[in-house]
């Protein structure tokens, strides 16, 4: 059989292959050890820390649809991130996107100032000497996040990893906006891909997890042993759980690609918008790009509110279907709002330079009717100008509007968390 489309490969996971009773679906192992055959004759199973059937399942899966030779199944993203960084010592450099994802910001920027675990280059790489700054420093690694979250800035993932190759550098690439449904960023030439298995490829917000794959047997064998050894390896019934969901990948990622179309062409008719960001735009810095390299444009975009920030309390929670939460990539639609959510954990000055602006808003547009979905934006932009128009009638100051409605304390996190995020 020739090689088999990525839908078929998803749809078709451990599908009848179950040897003790012939059951269609795979099982799910739970247990935790193994018994030996004999004194000194283990199995290929012995401890779930180490190998699990059923994440040994996914991660072969996950292997297979990303073009990889080896994948690590880990407990969230983030541990995700922190297995690939063990690749480096003190003395390396790791290069990263000035526009990552907070989480993996603080991941990064900690881990270099206050452990001193590697030397750390923060790049932009949509200006045209990113290859120069790049050659001063030679890296050990370059992280690569694109599409960007949350401002969907692309960057050219076959032309870094040309650059990474001749400083003999690995390039590590988050795809966890597109899935390996659309972009593959081994074929275009990196090392490692990580994947934050709770959004795209999970698809239904009920569990976490993250993966790591390998393009070549030794970097697999490497990562898998650091996973072991620091105890990061995803759970059994996490993977079940996120098998489930990457059986309808494919045709989830269609349908959502569908209805941010027609959000996207919405909201850039939308007088309440200053700025819409979507790679699909043809207007976007990055669509060119974009086009050549994945095979969809994804179905997250982001938008500027064209209103005071004051004003942002009145449109969440005049929302009734994009529910207000963080993460991504379920079948659910939700919104976010980046500075004090997704991208909290970084400082002012660091979420001014990534260009997160104070009404900046993230959708992840799910599979829910699409115009219901238009309508319930619509409705919460009525919310807004009508508030606004309240505001200037009765000659109100920004700072009064802004007291009223901060009470509803719908967008904001609780302040007694913030240092976790």
């Amino acid at each position: 059989m020739s090689k088999r489309h990525a839908a078929t490969i998803a749809a078709r996971a451990g599908i009848a292959q179950d040897s003790a009773h012939a059951a269609v679906t795979p099982p799910l192992y739970l247990t935790s050890t193994y018994e030996l055959k004999a004194f000194k004759q283990p199995g290929p199973y012995d401890y779930s820390r180490s190998n699990n059937p059923t994440r040994d399942l996914l991660a072969e899966t996950l292997a297979e649809l990303e073009g990889g030779v080896k994948a690590i199944v880990t407990s969230t993203g983030m541990s995700a991130c922190l297995l690939a960084l063990q690749l480096l010592t003190p003395d390396d450099t790791l290069v990263i996107p000035h526009d990552c994802y907070g989480g993996s910001y603080r991941l990064f920027v900690n881990l270099a100032q206050r452990k001193r675990a590697f030397n750390l280059l923060v790049v932009n790489f949509q200006h045209a000497d990113w290859a120069e700054q790049i050659r001063a420093v030679k890296p050990k690694m370059i992280w690569l996040e694109t599409p960007s979250n949350p401002l969907l800035q692309i960057t050219d993932v076959r032309a870094v990893c040309d650059l990474a190759k001749a400083l003999q550098a690995l390039v590590v690439v988050d795809n966890t906006f597109l899935s390996p449904i659309l972009q593959q960023p081994l074929a275009l030439g990196a090392d490692i891909v990580v994947h934050s298995t709770t959004k795209y490829i999970n698809g239904h917000s009920d569990i976490v997890g993250g993966v790591l794959i390998a393009k070549s047997q030794q970097l697999g064998d490497e990562l898998k042993w650091w996973a072991n050894c620091l105890g990061i390896t995803g759970a059994p019934f996490d993977s079940y759980m996120t098998l489930r969901g990457l059986r309808t990948l494919e045709p989830r990622l269609r349908l959502q690609q569908d209805n941010t179309a027609r959000v996207v062409d919405f909201l850039a008719k939308q007088p309440l918008v200053a700025k819409v960001y979507y790679p699909g735009l043809p207007q976007h810095p990055g669509h060119a790009i974009a086009k050549a390299q994945q095979s969809g444009f994804g179905a997250m975009c982001s938008f500027d509110l064209a209103a005071d920030e004051a004003l942002l309390p009145v449109f969440f929670s005049a929302l009734r279907l994009f529910t207000l939460a963080q993460s991504l990539g379920g079948i659910e639609s939700l919104i976010c709002h980046p500075g004090s959510m997704t991208h909290a954990s970084m400082d002012a000055q660091a979420q001014k330079t990534a260009g997160i602006g104070p009404t900046l808003i993230r959708l992840s547009v799910g599979i829910e009717n699409a115009d219901d979905l238009l309508a319930d934006l619509q409705q919460a932009f009525n919310a807004v100008a009508s508030a606004s128009q309240q505001a200037d009638n009765s000659g109100k100051a920004d700072g009064t509007v802004r007291q009223e409605h901060e009470q509803q304390q719908q967008f904001r996190l609780n302040p007694a968390l913030s240092a976790f995020w």
